[in-house]
């Protein structure tokens, strides 16, 4: 497929009017609806905001291509803009950007599309091309520049040379349509101008492609790793590593290639650490990385078994219980599902992935066996925590220990002493160091937590709901919560109405957080945004904990005023709640006012919400 099939004289705007960022976009994604490519100019207007938010399209040299895949794409195009004075893009390089093209793909776009973008992203490497598009006079003569590129492109793409030095790399981004393909070519130039030979695996939208071999890497000098998504490192076994980001790639390719080939870069030995002295081999934000690991895969079981759970409710707040007389084994099942399994395997799952992050395949077991304890335990969440992070460390120290074992035992060393000793160190580390003490601790907040009574019930409430958000389903929660469910038994309403009201804010005011400061939350922290309403509305506050575990220092101080102030309010209005779950589903049975029952959460909701949007910086990359 030619780019001027994708590309048409009804989606050219060769004099933008546009001044900022936000209007340049505002008049492109105009041209496409204008051009019938879209169906929904705010649905793709906000899926464009989404990939910016990541990292700005303004890739410098005078170029932004603004690009998102869609549901509201009607069929793939592009729209190109033009702006003679320049338009503040955010750009990479701090420069105005003149040229615009905006890409519009569907979800389920085709890979002779995704192709296509591809080559109209690397064409845009070329400075010749840019000036030419620069001083075209009318529509058909950018189309007639498009085609007389691609026609050229065609004839001779950028060939490898016959160097001695031989590089390979790997480039990705987020939604892989134009970054990685820039990346790619922009590699292969500079390493075909320093005399290089390169070869470079793409991880597009369309799948990777040019995937390296086993001999490619055998015989590769360094490898280059350019992506902003998840990249195998295994196969790099003790090969000199370059790890950057994708717009380093398009912006920095001399310096990688130039640091690959000099061995300014560590040796990659498996296991997270490296054997060079070099400092600017570190990693950056390495706690950060491992606890996103474990968190982004925990998030699917947070997501679908809470999920699940609400679904069950509708059947009854105890239809799950068998003998209950609302009792409905379906919903036995959804319950089982998404409680008892989809919710258990949540911190075995956080824990092993961030063990597995720090110590690659080997730190899964240990890891999964320590937040496995945890759970079942009384170190809870917290204890997953610590349970990952020990786990990825002990296996790293145990690959140091029989770093010289001979290659041919290699095989053992992974199915033999890594889980044999990786597990035991870690399990007993859980059962004799970390399960007493956490455990003791929450014993005695239990019990602190029982004195209290009754005698000041807005401090009581404002306890209450705080700590329904300080680990969010894990021992605190569960102390103040087991407290609620006593007090119902004694015939004391009120503190259990608190605790749900305090319990509800946390997903609740994550969600609203989401929708008002979307440039502070991921994509995939905006779309779990969503499921948090449902989770929040049917009082399951563990929708909570990837954000936390994501960035615990600004989401759980934000979220345990909102739940406290939502807790303290609940008893300042005299509110009394008989049943011990429910959420939205049981506010009709409150004894005192609903109304202000509601409001009482909505104003604990806003305030973790605003609280959010001050303390979490915009995300930039």
């Amino acid at each position: 497929m030619k780019i001027t099939e994708l590309l048409t004289r009804d989606t050219i705007q060769l004099h933008m009017s546009a001044t900022s960022k936000g209007t340049a976009i505002d008049q492109l994604v105009e041209v496409l609806f204008s051009g019938g490519k879209i169906s929904d100019k705010h649905q793709f207007r906000s899926d464009i905001e989404a990939r910016e938010a990541h990292t700005s399209t303004g890739i410098g040299d005078g170029i932004a291509i603004p690009h998102a895949k869609s549901t509201a794409v009607k069929t793939p195009a592009i729209a190109f803009g033009r702006s003679q004075s320049g338009i503040d893009y955010n750009a990479l390089d701090g420069k105005d950007s003149h040229l615009f093209f905006m890409i519009a793909a569907p979800v389920g776009a085709n890979n002779e599309h995704l192709d296509t973008l591809a080559r109209l992203s690397s064409m845009l490497m070329d400075e010749s091309f840019r000036a030419a598009l620069l001083q075209a006079t009318s529509k058909d003569a950018v189309l007639q520049l498009i085609d007389q590129k691609e026609a050229e492109r065609e004839e001779g793409e950028i060939e490898m040379t016959t160097s001695s030095k031989r590089v390979l790399a790997v480039t990705g981004c987020p939604t892989g349509i134009a970054h990685t393909y820039m990346a790619a070519d922009a590699l292969k130039a500079k390493a075909k101008e320093l005399g290089v030979d390169i070869k470079v695996e793409t991880r597009g939208s369309g799948g990777a492609k040019n995937v390296l071999t086993d001999e490619d890497i055998a015989s590769a000098d360094a490898i280059i790793i350019a992506s902003d998504t998840n990249v195998d490192r295994e196969r790099f076994n003790g090969k000199v590593l370059i790890q950057a980001g994708v717009t380093d790639g398009i912006r920095r390719p001399k310096e990688l290639i130039t640091k690959a080939l000099k061995n300014d870069a560590p040796i990659y030995h498996g296991s997270g650490e490296s054997s060079s002295t070099a400092a600017s081999g570190k990693q950056k934000n390495a706690f950060y990385r491992h606890l996103m690991n474990g968190v982004s895969h925990m998030l699917p079981f947070v997501v679908g078994g809470g999920i699940l759970i609400a679904l069950g409710f509708m059947f009854g707040i105890e239809s799950h219980v068998e003998g209950n007389e609302t009792y409905n084994q379906f919903a036995q099942a959804l319950n089982t599902i998404g409680g008892g399994n989809a919710f258990g395997l949540m911190i075995p799952v956080l824990a092993g992935f961030i063990a597995m992050s720090i110590a690659d395949r080997p730190g899964l077991a240990p890891g999964m066996v320590g937040g496995f304890m945890a759970a079942q335990g009384t170190s809870g969440f917290l204890g997953g925590l610590i349970a990952g992070f020990m786990a990825g460390y002990i296996v790293v120290l145990l690959k140091k220990m029989f770093a010289n074992l001979p290659q041919s035992l290699d095989g053992i060393k992974t199915i033999l002493i890594y889980p044999l000793l990786g597990i035991f160190t870690t399990g007993m580390i859980m059962f004799f160091v970390v399960e007493k003490p956490v455990g003791a601790f929450n014993t005695a907040l239990g019990e602190w937590l029982q004195s209290l009574g009754t005698g000041n019930a807005v401090l009581l409430g404002l306890i209450l709901g705080g700590m329904m958000a300080v680990d969010m389903g894990g021992p605190i929660n569960k102390a103040a919560y087991t407290f609620g469910i006593a007090m119902i038994a004694e015939g004391f309403l009120t503190p259990h109405a608190a605790i749900m009201a305090g319990g509800m804010v946390p997903p609740l005011g994550i969600a609203l957080a989401t929708f008002v400061f979307k440039n502070r939350f991921t994509k995939e922290e905006r779309d779990a945004g969503v499921s948090n309403i449902i989770m929040g509305a049917s009082f399951i506050t563990e929708g909570a904990i990837p954000f936390a575990a994501a960035d615990p220092g600004r989401v759980i101080p934000s979220l345990v005023v909102g739940s406290s102030i939502a807790g303290a309010l609940s008893m300042f209005f005299e509110i009394g709640l008989p049943a011990p779950h429910g959420g939205i589903f049981v506010i009709p049975l409150v004894e005192g006012s609903a109304v202000m029952y509601i409001v009482s959460i909505l104003i604990g909701s806003v305030i973790s919400a605003m609280m959010l949007g001050m303390l979490k910086k915009p995300i930039k990359s």
